[in-house]
């Protein structure tokens, strides 16, 4: 009686540890038994006699005490029990047969899940207590109150739960189940984040991907920008310090003047009444630009028989006339052409760095609207900005052809009743002239040049109103000795506020041309 008690304990040991084996035992993908068809009644019995040998002994070796409550597994149910080979059909995972790539996770819940599978055989009284404590096993299964499983399935672990999702992709038509931690990047089980409270070695969450540029220009833009460079005047340049809010504010006018446009342009200083100050305006605004950026400014007398900009200029060369250049425009348009052949005809500014094109100093010669053309395609091949000085006659045909190509209007005037009188009636005049000369008027510049004595208050306190709500801006250009002396300009002999105010005036003029290149016609 011993010994064939002994004999049966060893044989029902023999099964458990066989069903163990064969149930952690990887076997090829192929060998997976479908899960929407029934066992065989083979099958079936094998399992029945598997499971009454589980039913008989526990882990240890140690038969159960009988008690009054059968186990989940032999209660009657409506559905065949699954075999431990088939994957349970609500899931969606693979088999317990099924090979895939194991990691340190899913190892140890796999000996958790063994563990849990053989002490569950042990029926309790009471409510179920979890193998891994807390709520692991609400939601696969299992009922609060009683312990017993739902749908007459085997209870599910969360350790089996996850084993069986790892690395399984989702079915088709069946979406991903949230904490799959068997995929990368996805948040472990309760049961898992005890064995590895820090997360699964090689199992680290995915950083999003960044887009990585390797265009030279956006490299260039995250390159840190350069630091300011110190004050360059005042106690602020001996102590190495930034500079303050006028000397930054100088700086930016200095870089907007320089502006690079993408054709040349053409700047127009008009004003029909005679001594308003355009010429002045005309070379103060050229040294300006020519001192912000290094040259490639050329001014010109635009007058149709005699101006004085010849009188208002170093003469570092004697044929510097209009009618010398229009003499030798048959040369100097060739295609082999050069800047230095078409400089022989222009007086070169050394301290404003710019050029200028003189007009002729007798009357006979009259310069006209075919002239301006030839005269403007050539300059605009070799120069990048061209201030251009106009006459008092309106009604002159190279006076209408330089409005044309006008990009920017600067409108000199003085604080007397005669100056800003003749302004206003050329406003008027191109108001009727169509869009394109509404437009140049909006995007005019007055540039105010007093001398000693010409400021008449109240005409300054009606008038400057309108100029502002007509124009751009308004710069004032304060009353420098060296101006009212009315001989060669020389940029280097102006008054600092002088040169300050010519600056502003490029700066707002090269605001302007760069709205007027952005904006489409």
């Amino acid at each position: 009686m011993t010994d064939s008690h002994t004999s049966g304990q060893h044989k029902d040991r023999e099964a458990a540890a066989a069903e163990v084996r064969r149930m952690w035992q990887p076997t090829p993908s192929w060998t997976q038994p479908d899960p929407n068809q029934s066992p065989d009644a083979d099958q079936v019995e094998e399992t029945d006699e598997q499971e009454d040998a589980l039913s008989r002994t526990d882990s240890w070796g140690v038969a159960p005490k009988p008690v009054d409550q059968p186990a989940p597994w032999t209660q009657p149910q409506s559905q065949p029990a699954p075999s431990w080979t088939q994957p349970a059909a609500e899931s969606g995972a693979a088999s317990w047969s099924q090979p895939e790539e194991q990691d340190d996770e899913l190892a140890v819940d796999g000996e958790a899940a063994s563990t849990g599978a053989a002490d569950s055989a042990a029926p309790e009284t009471g409510r179920s207590t979890p193998v891994f404590g807390g709520s692991s096993f609400h939601g696969s299964g299992h009922d609060d109150q009683g312990g017993q499983p739902q749908g007459g399935q085997l209870p599910q672990g969360p350790a089996q739960h996850a084993a069986g999702q790892a690395g399984q992709p989702a079915q088709p038509g069946q979406p991903a189940q949230p904490g799959q931690h068997g995929q990368p990047g996805q948040p472990l089980s309760q049961a898992a984040q005890q064995f590895f409270p820090q997360g699964v070695p090689g199992q680290q969450a995915q950083q999003p991907p960044q887009n990585l540029s390797y265009r030279a220009d956006e490299l260039i833009q995250a390159l840190p920008l350069p630091r300011e460079a110190p004050a360059e005047r005042g106690v602020r340049s001996v102590l190495k310090l930034r500079p303050g809010s006028s000397e930054r504010s100088e700086r930016i006018a200095r870089a907007t003047a320089a502006t690079a446009f993408r054709r040349p342009v053409t700047i127009v200083v008009a004003n029909p009444k005679g001594g308003s100050g355009k010429t002045p305006t005309t070379l103060l605004l050229s040294g300006a630009l020519g001192q912000a950026r290094g040259g490639g400014v050329v001014a010109w007398d635009n007058n149709e028989l005699r101006g004085n900009m010849h009188l208002r200029t170093h003469d570092t060369n004697s044929r510097s006339t209009v009618t010398d250049m229009l003499q030798a425009m048959p040369m100097l348009t060739q295609p082999d052409a050069r800047l230095g052949d078409v400089a022989a005809y222009l007086r070169h500014q050394v301290a404003g760095q710019y050029d200028v094109l003189t007009s002729a100093t007798t009357t006979y010669a009259q310069i006209e609207a075919k002239d301006f053309d030839q005269i403007h395609r050539l300059l605009s091949r070799f120069y990048k900005v061209l201030v251009i000085d106009t006459g008092n006659n309106e009604g002159s045909s190279n006076w209408r052809e330089a409005m044309k190509a006008a990009d920017a209007l600067v409108i000199p005037i003085k604080w007397k009743s005669l100056s800003c009188a003749a302004a206003v009636q050329m406003l008027e005049e191109l108001d009727n002239q169509g869009p394109e000369a509404q437009r140049l008027i909006r995007r005019a510049i007055i540039a105010v040049s007093n001398g000693p004595g010409d400021v008449n208050k109240e005409v300054e306190k009606q008038l400057r109103p309108y100029f502002e709500s007509r124009a751009a801006a308004v710069v004032d250009i304060p009353t420098d000795m060296h101006i009212a002396a009315e001989g060669p300009l020389d940029h280097s002999a102006l008054q600092p506020g002088t040169r300050r105010a010519a600056l502003d005036l490029a700066a707002r003029a090269s605001e302007q041309i760069t709205i007027a290149l952005n904006t489409p016609r």
